[in-house]
């Protein structure tokens, strides 16, 4: 445990992405089995424990400290794990720290009653930086910046060149902590793992965004056009055995579109992306928010919120792997494949005919659905590569909209960003009242992002947890891709993609967008 917590103090700080990287390496390199394991298991998410909860944490420490210096300091902290680890009360001769795997077979068969006190124990016998480790771990939420992809990256590292990230994604879901067969594999030890026909996840071909000088020298009759969709990015895989459906950044969304698994009668893997559908046609991605994030599915939700998917590409047809052919040849497959088949809640992308590129740009700035971003080119003779080979496939999407926002409230962010006040919410005015329309985290350079934390420490008028309300004075150019009417906003709007385009201090906040300019602005898309 006390490699695990040092790990996680210095991923926590550690701000650029290749220094992230050699941290892992190095735990995955010097870390024992199965604690490494375990380890790669919480990083990836694929650890949860759902017997300690929050409010198991704060009994415990109400009745080892002052309620009211902790509720004092969790306003200041504005984080309960850590908080808990910082204000939990030394014990003298306590045990030593236990090991991650034994904390981990601990709490999945500890019964709830026993739990308090076994974890009193634990903190008992930790310092500062391994509670908090055991808290984080415990509630789920590690945040130190690394994503599934980037630990698979440092497997990949230690590999030395014998095995990529990709191949290690190609058994991924197929394997199970703490994944010995893995490091075998990675190490040189031993052979790599048989997925045994699970339904594994395959990574994507993804689309550099088009600039003008891309466009300038794109050739229209090497291209093929599909509109790029409103939706979520997703893979169906189905084999003999079992079906799965899986996002782009390879998360098991099953269990949330239950419909989708059901459709699925076949064996292949199909991509696609994922919308919500109603009478033909294509609901707003707000529409689609409600059923993201979600366990489980209820009734109403499901008959409400119909689940679709628009297919792009096959990438297999049963066990034949069609990748290395072109995206023509790979369209005529999926064609037949959809003849042949036609399955439910899903049909084919439409392809999109023109002969040149200002033909193009009208019907892109022509559409009028809300579910439409713009449009995809893709190159006719481009087999199917994973991640971002450059010149194959553009994304051109519509120029985004834009608001002068008034800054409300402020939070800190994540990882690198943990001590800066880097995630905002904004207003518009109606009438005398600055309503909230959105968030943003992003869309500023770090010189931006010192003076936007130094403003919101010099401007808070209040708090509430670790959110800071700030003086109604600094006005933020936000730039968004699409809006739509929300029920669930008070400002009755919810904007796509928010992002911070530029800082404006020199516009007063009473000069900044009234509500109605942001619905009036929408309009041609909606």
């Amino acid at each position: 445990m006390i490699a695990f917590a040092a790990l996680l103090e210095r991923l926590a700080f550690t701000p650029g992405r290749h220094a992230k990287i050699a941290l892992l390496r190095r735990y995955f390199a010097t870390a024992a089995d199965p604690d490494r394991g375990i380890g790669l298991a919480a990083l990836t998410g694929e650890l949860r424990f759902t017997a300690a909860r929050p409010g198991l944490i704060r009994d415990l420490l109400a009745a080892r400290t002052d309620p009211e210096l902790f509720a004092l300091s969790y306003d200041y902290v504005g984080d309960l794990a850590e908080t808990a680890a910082l204000m939990w009360p030394a014990a003298p001769g306590a045990a030593a720290p236990p090991g991650l795997a034994a904390v981990v077979a601990a709490l999945i068969a500890t019964p709830k009653a026993e739990l308090p006190a076994m974890l009193a124990g634990w903190l008992d016998a930790s310092d500062a930086s391994v509670r908090l480790a055991l808290l984080k771990l415990i509630t789920g939420g590690l945040r130190v910046g690394v994503s599934a992809r980037l630990a698979k990256l440092a497997l990949a590292e230690r590999a030395e060149g014998r095995v990529s990230a990709d191949a290690i994604e190609e058994v991924w879901h197929g394997l199970a902590p703490p994944y010995t067969a893995l490091f075998a594999w990675v190490e040189g030890r031993g052979a790599r793992p048989d997925p045994a026909g699970a339904p594994v996840f395959r990574p994507p071909m993804l689309a550099h965004p088009i600039a003008p000088a891309d466009l300038a020298a794109l050739d229209p009759a090497a291209f093929r056009a599909e509109w790029k969709w409103d939706g979520i990015r997703v893979q169906l895989v189905a084999t003999a055995g079992a079906r799965r459906l899986y996002s782009r950044g390879a998360e098991d969304i099953s269990v949330g579109f239950p419909e989708i698994v059901a459709a699925m009668d076949f064996v292949g893997v199909l991509d696609g992306e994922l919308l919500v559908v109603r009478d033909g046609v294509v609901a707003p991605f707000a529409d689609l928010q409600l059923r993201l994030n979600r366990r489980t599915a209820g009734a109403r939700l499901l008959r409400d919120h119909p689940a679709f998917v628009r297919l792009y590409d096959i990438l297999f047809d049963g066990s034949e792997d069609l990748r290395a052919l072109s995206f023509d040849a790979r369209r005529a497959r999926l064609e037949a494949w959809s003849a042949r088949l036609r399955p439910a809640r899903m049909d084919l992308s439409p392809m999109i005919g023109f002969a040149t590129l200002a033909e193009l740009a009208a019907l892109r700035d022509g559409a009028r659905a809300a579910a439409i971003e713009g449009l995809m080119l893709k190159r006719g003779d481009a087999p199917y590569l994973p991640g971002r080979p450059r010149g194959l496939w553009w994304k051109w999407k519509r120029d985004p909209l834009t608001i002068d926002a008034v800054l409300m409230y402020a939070q800190r962010g994540h990882g690198k960003r943990s001590s800066f006040y880097s995630d905002y919410t904004f207003g518009l005015w109606r009438g005398a009242e600055l309503v909230p329309v959105g968030k943003a985290c992003s869309g500023f350079t770090d010189q931006e992002l010192v003076f936007l934390d130094r403003w919101v420490r010099n401007h808070t008028v209040a708090r509430f947890g670790p959110v800071r309300e700030v003086d109604k004075a600094l006005v933020l150019e936000v730039a968004f891709d699409a809006a739509q009417p929300s029920a669930r906003h008070k400002s009755g709007v919810a904007l796509r993609f928010p992002r911070i385009a530029r800082l404006r201090p020199d516009k007063p906040a009473d000069a900044a967008d009234r509500l109605e300019t942001l619905m009036a602005s929408i309009t041609p898309r909606g």
